[in-house]
């Protein structure tokens, strides 16, 4: 059966076989299921991403991460601080040329290059979330300073030869990568010597246990419910990137510094939490009457065909993702936030 094409760049096949990578039953998953994955992460990815674009900006923001919040802090203003502060880790200047890896519709991308004064190249495999970046962009009239290109993050050297930039940053993106080692590796030989890499790294910290049952199902929650191929170890991260010749200058665990209003509070859909009288939408949303209102529409939309078949069960999956989310916060099984800052050696350290 031939896929429908859509003019937006959707494809309605990925988006309907997005669930069928995982066992309807998470505690009968294999290691042919995450093999198998892994191995076709293009497909898992732009399935989901194909499918869940649109919830994200409706039910989240135009940026798609979490960040941390301070007592009475705006939902956006969080998302905006917590974008602000990679930028400021990074010690980015006004200038620098910048790529941006796993962009998604470039919220983060438009707030770096206002925040630092630097250019961005946003790069995503998502056709569908390239257009909406790119329209983004152009209304807020920064298309000199911020682009984006279509290309596959285990290829960057092909694609911008080595060398090519002052500074590399990551948010919530490398974690669909099949290889931590094949993604670093390919920022570390795009980046000039002495440049520095920046990340926000989604992770089961090192409490979690893969031999306990629990443990191992809330992960293969976390994965269906965010199009991730294979959650892993933040040890495995740290690993990965001085295996391929980082030099680490910082890290640290964001979720466990002790504040007073958690990273997955909004996910929790408790208005009487929200933060601002705005965001009382915002949470509400996440709540269970604001999902019953969203994902029946979704429904009939799609049964209009005025969505891709499978929209609907990807809808559901975040659902799981959310619940699941929420509970890697509360057990400190998981982590949206850990920050490493990662130097590539210059020339005479080589």
């Amino acid at each position: 059966m031939v896929s429908t094409q859509y003019a937006d760049g959707r494809q309605e096949k990925r988006v309907e076989n997005y669930t069928k990578f995982w066992q309807k039953d998470f505690g009968k998953e294999g290691e042919v299921d995450n093999q198998n994955r892994v191995e076709n992460y293009t497909d898992v990815v732009n399935g989901y991403y194909d499918g869940a674009t649109e919830l994200y900006e409706y039910g989240w923001a135009q940026s798609f991460h979490f960040s941390r919040f301070y007592k009475g802090e705006a939902f956006a203003a969080s998302l905006a601080r917590h974008e602000h502060y990679l930028a400021a880790q990074m010690s980015l200047r006004p200038g620098m040329r910048v790529l941006d890896v796993g962009c998604g519709i470039g919220g983060p991308a438009r707030e770096i290059a206002r925040f630092s004064d630097v250019n961005i190249v946003g790069l995503n495999n998502n056709d569908f979330q390239i257009q909406r970046a790119r329209k983004y962009t152009k209304k807020a009239g920064l298309e000199d300073q911020v682009s984006f290109a279509k290309g596959d993050f285990m290829k960057l050297s092909e694609q911008f030869g080595e060398n090519s930039f002052d500074a590399v940053y990551a948010i919530e993106a490398t974690v669909h990568a099949p290889t931590w080692e094949g993604v670093y590796g390919e920022i570390m030989k795009v980046l000039k010597p002495g440049g520095v890499f920046g990340v926000y790294e989604w992770c089961m910290t090192d409490t979690w246990n893969p031999s306990i049952p629990a443990h191992k199902e809330l992960a293969h929650a976390i994965e269906f419910g965010n199009g991730i191929p294979e959650m892993r170890h933040l040890k495995k991260a740290r690993e990965a990137m001085v295996n391929v010749g980082f030099t680490i200058e910082h890290e640290e665990d964001l979720a466990e510094r002790p504040d007073e209003v958690p990273w997955y509070y909004p996910l929790e859909g408790d208005i009487w939490k929200a933060q601002t009288t705005w965001d009382y939408f915002t949470v509400w949303r996440m709540s269970w009457s604001g999902k019953l209102v969203s994902h029946t529409a979704i429904k009939f939309m799609e049964m209009l065909n005025l969505l891709p078949k499978g929209t609907y069960d990807v809808g559901e999956s975040l659902k799981i993702a959310g619940d699941a989310l929420v509970k890697g916060g509360q057990t400190k099984l998981f982590t949206p936030m850990y920050l490493a800052i990662c130097r590539k050696p210059t020339l005479s350290e080589c």
